[in-house]
């Protein structure tokens, strides 16, 4: 936000995306996964995707987007969960859980709790996500949350 005074914002790839995640949503996934966990597993919460140019509209629309690259080694895309978790992945209404690869816990209906196995290729990445934020839902998130950016 404090980019908007100078007219410009610098984009490193139009084609770019992340996850969105608020405070609130990362906090109910710690507790749930306290409440919920045997030991190990990996919670991962179900969370929309946004490209970066549309993030950078709701910033400052009449700024100038100025493309310059990726760095090196940095990604255009998240990945939360890769296709070497597959085996050990089941999804859950708002969230994935990925067991511990040890003991045969991935095939023990009292760590899965009822999961779904994912798919044998399946990722969570952030541009192949089945959600994704508007720019009119950022947009409203920065208005309900306005007291709270930067202050964490």
């Amino acid at each position: 936000m404090k980019l908007k005074e100078k007219g410009e914002l610098l984009i490193k790839d139009l084609n770019m995306t992340r996850f969105m995640i608020s405070l609130e949503e990362s906090v109910e996934i710690v507790w749930h996964a306290f409440n919920d966990m045997q030991g190990g597993e990996i919670y991962v919460k179900k969370i929309p995707s946004m490209a970066i140019p549309d993030i950078a509209k709701v910033v400052d629309e009449k700024a100038v987007q100025k493309t310059i690259g990726i760095r090196p080694s940095e990604k255009t895309h998240e990945q939360m969960i890769g296709i070497e978790d597959t085996p050990h992945t089941y999804e859950y209404d708002g969230h994935y859980k990925i067991l511990p690869a040890i003991y045969s816990w991935s095939s023990d209906p009292k760590c899965n709790k009822g999961g779904t196995k994912v798919d044998d290729n399946f990722t969570y990445s952030s541009d192949q996500n089945e959600e994704w934020m508007s720019v009119k839902d950022l947009q409203q998130s920065i208005v309900a949350n306005k007291d709270k950016i930067g202050q964490i």
